[in-house]
């Protein structure tokens, strides 16, 4: 089930889905984009247990900026006794991924459904 009226921006949209936060980034996340982000993205994953899916599917450029948002998220999440999931699909992205090693602590999926059905994701140390 869907619920689109989480908070957003032109960068983030934020819905439930079988009790996850997804967090949808949205168009290029770069500097300006993280200012607009961090303070939802601090919100959902400074819960208690929060279950977070960050979606980048819709990502058409990521640079360090977007790296820092993935980091800070699963430190929280992990920080707060959370599980985190990824979802990307585009080449590019995937690629800083693995070059930056963050594909080894959050392993990226192709789907919602394919994330949620991994909780391996969920753990791991910094």
């Amino acid at each position: 089930m869907r619920d689109n009226s989480g908070p957003y921006s032109p960068h983030l949209r934020v819905h439930q889905d079988r009790g996850h936060a997804v967090l949808e980034f949205l168009g290029e996340i770069d500097i300006l984009a993280a200012l607009d982000i961090i303070p939802v993205l601090d919100a959902v994953t400074g819960r208690p247990g929060a279950r977070v899916v960050l979606d980048l599917r819709s990502v058409e450029f990521f640079d360090c900026s977007g790296l820092r948002l993935l980091y800070r998220a699963r430190r929280r999440v992990l920080d707060h006794d959370g599980q985190i999931h990824l979802i990307c699909t585009h080449p590019l992205t995937l690629r800083i991924l693995r070059v930056t090693e963050l594909a080894g602590l959050m392993p990226p999926r192709s789907s919602l459904d394919e994330a949620l059905g991994h909780p391996e994701a969920a753990s791991g140390l910094w």
